[in-house]
């Protein structure tokens, strides 16, 4: 008798801990629905799979085109300065803006035009590179961050940085 009393309340109480442990996992869904729904009703930047206002396309914006997105240095003397300098037609119908650019590395550095490019005219981004302590092939790529959609163009710089004995021959 003792052993059956003890089996129905083992019983018992493990449906109890199991119902618990459904209402625990509902609750979790219950709260993952009212985060999703509140990040559809609310979108940040923080949330980028969802569309928000900032995002919708804008037929006005402008549009920074380069003649060119990639230039490649070939042969780089070893411990010198290299430059390039890109140039781009704002072909969208508002002034075009560089807000920054920003290279992958110390070794290159960007200079941009910091004025407003009206729609048709013409913007150029000077890269300069040093190759000082480098060897080998490189790659380096600028982010350039303007008004623009999307915000974020990518340009890159690549070469062969020849080492003293290299340049020698």
């Amino acid at each position: 008798m003792k052993i059956t009393s003890f089996l129905a309340g083992a019983l018992l109480l493990a449906a109890c801990n199991s119902d618990k442990g459904a209402d625990v996992g509902t609750q979790g869904m219950n709260a993952a629905a009212n985060q999703a729904a509140d990040a559809t009703a609310n979108p940040t930047v923080d949330n980028p799979n969802v569309v928000g206002e900032s995002q919708i396309p804008n037929p006005n914006a402008p549009v920074m085109a380069f003649a060119e997105q990639e230039f490649d240095f070939k042969d780089i003397a070893a411990n010198s300065k290299v430059h390039h300098t890109f140039e781009f037609t704002n072909t969208g119908k508002s002034p075009l803006l560089i807000a920054d650019a920003t290279a992958s590395c110390g070794c290159t550095t960007p200079n941009w035009t910091k004025e407003p490019i009206a729609p048709g005219a013409k913007g150029t981004l000077e890269v300069q590179f040093d190759s000082q302590g480098k060897q080998g092939l490189i790659s380096k790529q600028v982010n350039v961050r303007a008004n623009t959609q999307p915000s974020i163009t990518t340009i890159t710089i690549k070469g062969n940085v020849l080492t003293d004995a290299t340049a020698a021959k």
